[in-house]
């Protein structure tokens, strides 16, 4: 056939017609299907499945329009028609008509979807948008309030505690339940006064309360199902046991709550839920106490003691899994933390996470224990995320997993997956404070979404009006906005001899953004000599330490500064054989800092370019150790190199803002660049 004449022959038969039609038409499909199928949870394999199924159906209807003809007596082949016969040109002018529809309906497919775009910070915190627990409360939901202890020897507080916290973990095993974690219920009376209103703040229906009383080898324990919108006893019950029989009382409570709240449980759920974690009762008083201690007070040196209590536990029954978790996981934060690295040791990590996974390879509790492993210690963040995710499956309503998992997401880079997780997070945990400085004073300022952050934060301090954690974060908001002053009022919230890490750092800042060295000095001093003699100083003061040398030589005090960064550099790395690894809060780049104080040009930028490398697959702390190698560079003349990093930091999460530029001393050296002032003078995109 000429090729003039097939091409007219495929205008004629409306070939191209129908291959344009077709085209619009299966876009439109593929739209429409990743649109709507995750509404119906349908599985990601039926898109793929309608895609292909659409590729392969493009040449069967080229070819179909090619041999066959729509006529008014039905569809016919091309060769049994005569030409007096066909009516392509009108059907031409339909499959014109019908692809004008589709184009209209895919252009407003197109339209909506570019409407809904966002900013890539904002997309990605796009599913926390609103921190407010939902409407409808659900039916199968409660929550434990605090047991009374009722024992005449006030010490064994951490016993009803304890018995609280594990019935709690039982239930929060559940999966067909939700249940609020203790954080957030800890903050009530055991018998408050309004319980509607409590299961209101909490997004339950249901309050469990109850009351524990310890003598000698026998408890006794008592527990009330309330609902809490008509304070109506669904259910009540009395336990008299043996100390030794305690834990079957937990899981028998746990199966009736169910069962009262019609929640079906599987084979796996009954099984978790009726074990008994240990059959040693001082092994299991000594795990007691260290959740205690975990539950109640928030320092290093708390933690340091849970681990110890923790540790007890083990020695006294080395097959106790639960206590072999929480001691991998506390002595990980410890470690991640630089607090006593020889006893909270990698190895010592190791060991108690494998110990837990060998004893209770299907205990949600051995698989946060691998996953808190993975991400503090080996710093292997997509393994830690799989451990996490299988934790999850057996931990539906833990709402401290889910926050690590988030914490391992935003490592990742993975941002609009963590707000996912911290959201889920928060509506287990709804007045958790830390949970929302969490959220606000990081996740969100991380993202430069300061309206979010202000807001979250402002929520932390309705619960909570006194904390220095809150107030420390919202005052870091404004300083990130540049807004010096509201900062100021904030900090000023806070009593002026607060050593809080979290108010020593945003006072430091402050001072610094304001030029009032002597005022960051005595901050900083402050804060040291609150350190008992000979304790190693953990790694935020050891930055303090730093910054206390740079302040110091600002205001010519010479000999001083060159004390205060060879402190930090024997704190950090003792002995030349020393290796700083990373960290949670950055010591690989504060050593870095503390060579370029002493103006060890070399070390300096060495030990900057290492703690780069250290920190290259994480998304949190990558951004500020590139700009710390700037801040090195530019107190050292190149520049070129320190401004030809400042874009970027200034668009990645976790990364600079202008106002750091603007106020921060560090880049006084780049001050008199053209360059670096077009960057602090070039309007930013809102946030």
């Amino acid at each position: 056939m000429n090729p003039k004449n097939f091409f007219a022959e495929l205008k004629r038969r409306n070939v191209y017609k129908v291959a344009v039609a077709y085209l619009v038409a299966a876009w439109l499909i593929i739209q429409i299907a990743t649109q709507v199928f995750p509404f119906f949870e349908i599985p990601n394999w039926a898109v793929r499945l309608v895609v292909l199924l659409l590729i392969l159906g493009f040449p069967i209807v080229l070819v179909l329009s090619w041999a066959f003809e729509i006529t008014p007596e039905g569809i016919k082949r091309e060769s049994e028609i005569t030409p007096n016969e066909s009516i392509t040109d009108h059907t031409g002018r339909k499959i014109v008509g019908i692809t004008f529809l589709l184009a209209i309906a895919a252009a407003a497919m197109l339209a909506f979807q570019l409407f809904h775009n966002r900013s890539p910070a904002k997309q990605q915190a796009s599913t926390i948008s609103t921190l407010e627990p939902p409407a409808a409360i659900p039916a199968k939901s409660i929550a434990v309030l605090p047991f009374d202890n009722l024992s005449d020897d006030k010490s064994n507080a951490y016993f009803a505690e304890g018995i609280q916290d594990e019935i709690l973990t039982r239930l929060s095993k559940i999966a067909a339940l939700k249940v609020i974690s203790r954080t957030s219920t800890q903050r009530y009376k055991s018998a408050p006064d309004s319980l509607r209103d409590i299961g209101k703040q909490l997004g339950v229906a249901n309050v469990l309360e109850g009351s524990v009383q310890k003598i000698s080898n026998a408890v006794h324990v008592n527990v009330q199902l309330i609902r809490a919108a008509t304070d109506e006893h669904i259910w009540a019950e009395s336990y008299n046991r043996k100390l030794d029989d305690v834990f079957a009382v937990e899981g028998e409570v746990a199966s009736t709550i169910a069962e009262q709240l019609n929640a079906r449980l599987t084979g796996a759920e009954q099984k978790a839920i009726a074990d008994k974690p240990t059959q040693n009762v001082d092994a299991y008083n000594a795990y007691l106490r260290g959740l205690s201690i975990e539950h109640n007070e928030y320092d290093y040196a708390a933690y340091q003691r849970a681990a110890e209590a923790y540790a007890q536990a083990v020695q006294l029954d080395p097959k106790f899994a639960l206590a072999w978790a929480r001691l991998a996981v506390i002595r990980s934060f410890l470690y991640f933390n630089s607090v006593e690295r020889s006893v909270n040791s990698p190895a010592a990590v190791q060991e108690a996470a494998d110990r837990a996974m060998t004893l209770s390879p299907e205990a949600g509790e051995s698989w946060i224990a691998r996953g808190a492993y993975l991400y503090r210690i080996s710093r292997d963040f997509t393994g830690a995320v799989r451990a996490y995710q299988e934790a999850q499956k057996r931990l539906p309503n833990n709402s401290f997993l889910l926050q690590n998992l988030a914490f391992v997401q935003r490592r990742l880079g993975h941002w609009e997956e963590a707000g996912a997780e911290f959201q889920k997070a928060l509506q287990l945990d709804p007045r958790d404070v830390s949970l929302l400085c969490s959220i606000g004073g990081e996740f969100y300022n991380y993202l430069r979404r300061f309206d979010a952050a202000k807001a979250t934060l402002n929520r932390a301090l309705e619960i909570a009006p006194d904390s220095e954690e809150a107030h420390a974060y919202k005052a870091g908001v404004f300083q990130n906005e540049g807004r010096l002053a509201e900062a100021a009022q904030e900090l000023e919230r806070v009593p002026e001899d607060s050593t809080d890490v979290y108010i020593v750092g945003a006072r430091v800042t402050q001072a610094m953004y304001e030029r009032h060295f002597d005022r960051a000095i005595s901050v900083i001093q402050r804060k040291i000599s609150s350190v008992p003699p000979g304790q190693a100083l953990e790694s935020y003061t050891e930055l303090d330490v730093v910054q206390l040398g740079f302040c110091q030589e600002w205001t010519g005090r010479h000999a001083e500064a060159e004390q205060s960064f060879a402190r930090a550099i024997h704190g950090i790395k003792p002995t030349p054989d020393t290796i700083v690894a990373p960290e949670a809060n950055g010591l690989p780049f504060t050593l870095a800092l503390a060579y370029a104080g002493l103006g060890q040009k070399q070390k300096a930028l060495e030990q900057a370019q290492q703690a780069v490398n250290n920190y290259a697959t994480d998304a949190v702390e990558r951004p500020s150790a590139v700009a710390m190698l700037a801040q090195i560079q530019a107190l050292f003349g190149d520049h070129d190199a320190a401004i030809a990093a400042l874009p970027q930091l200034l668009q990645v999460p976790g990364g600079l803002n202008v106002a750091d530029l603007k106020f921060n001393p560090f880049w006084d050296p780049l001050r008199k660049d053209p360059r670096f002032e077009k960057l602090i003078s070039a309007p930013r995109p809102q946030q």
